[in-house]
């Protein structure tokens, strides 16, 4: 039967500790830096002439849905009655909304190193110390806004504007296609500065820190992100019925994406699931 996935800021203080108790667990464990690694092996960008399979390509959202799918059928192992929040961060868009709480994600960095000293996931409360990472450093990071470089999260006109995207995807099918829902909801855009980054990439660079690139699993608010936008995603499939997935076919040879994203039928690492399989999660959770 499937579960349904909450709003973060509609869970009883028992939800919020139970999810946050299977979390340390995992981390305990070991499993949850698993899943860390994964992350930075998958963060693959455009300029690497590598295949791409997590980001800057059209199966970045059907590999994070199964990521996050992963993910909570770990936590569930250790509680049945966990599920994995969402964030709306064009609700709950400032450092005092109740996700950053001393019970829940915990608060801003401090000044100077940027590290995280309060709620469950402060490196001083022992129970949570980066182990894979791209950089140095072995305690949580945030910058809230980045100050020095100020960014705004995404807005809810800024949501609705994407959800008007026809297509799922065009070509060339990386970070440079000019439309499709999927690269304006990953938030790759033209411009300087901040107007570089929309959507998805935007709230990475708001939280900060160790949100910012491929190990910002490290961070545990990256679940709540990517589960909203996941429902993003699930929604734009709901209005928009006909529009599957693309590249329904592989690019052919002589095409400079040729073996270097994923298509309809194709596997996914590292799982050996395909995107057309990754399409429909009714069987598994809905959102409220």
């Amino acid at each position: 039967m499937a579960y349904t996935r909450k709003n973060q800021s509609d869970l009883t203080s028992a939800e919020r500790k139970r999810f946050v108790s299977a979390v340390l667990e995992l981390k305990r464990t070991g499993t949850y830096d698993d899943f860390v690694r994964a992350h930075i092996d998958h963060y693959v960008a455009d300029g690497e002439g590598k295949r791409r399979e997590a980001h800057m390509c059209p199966s970045f959202l059907p590999w994070h849905r199964r990521f996050l799918l992963e993910f909570e059928r770990a936590l569930r192992r250790i509680d049945p009655a966990v599920t994995v929040p969402y964030w709306d961060w064009t609700r709950d868009g400032t450092a005092a909304a109740s996700l950053w709480s001393d019970d829940f994600m915990g608060g801003n960095g401090r000044r100077g190193d940027l590290q995280v000293t309060t709620g469950p996931f402060a490196y001083a409360g022992g129970r949570w110390t980066v182990k894979q990472n791209m950089t140095e450093g072995n305690f949580l990071t945030r910058d809230f806004g980045r100050p020095r470089d100020p960014i705004t999260l995404p807005t809810a006109a800024h949501v609705e504007e994407v959800m008007g995207e026809r297509a799922y995807d065009v070509s060339p099918w990386n970070s440079t296609s000019a439309s499709g829902f999927r690269n304006r909801m990953e938030g790759w855009a033209g411009g300087q500065g901040n107007e570089r980054f929309r959507l998805h990439n935007r709230v990475h660079r708001w939280v900060g820190g160790m949100m910012l690139g491929g190990a910002s699993v490290n961070d545990p608010v990256f679940w709540l992100h990517h589960a909203f936008v996941d429902l993003l995603w699930s929604r734009w499939q709901q209005r928009n019925p006909g529009a599957g997935y693309l590249p329904k076919d592989p690019p052919p040879l002589g095409d400079p994406q040729y073996r270097r994203v994923v298509s309809l039928n194709e596997r996914l690492g590292p799982w050996n699931v395909t995107p057309a399989e990754l399409l429909d999660h009714s069987a598994d959770y809905r959102y409220a």
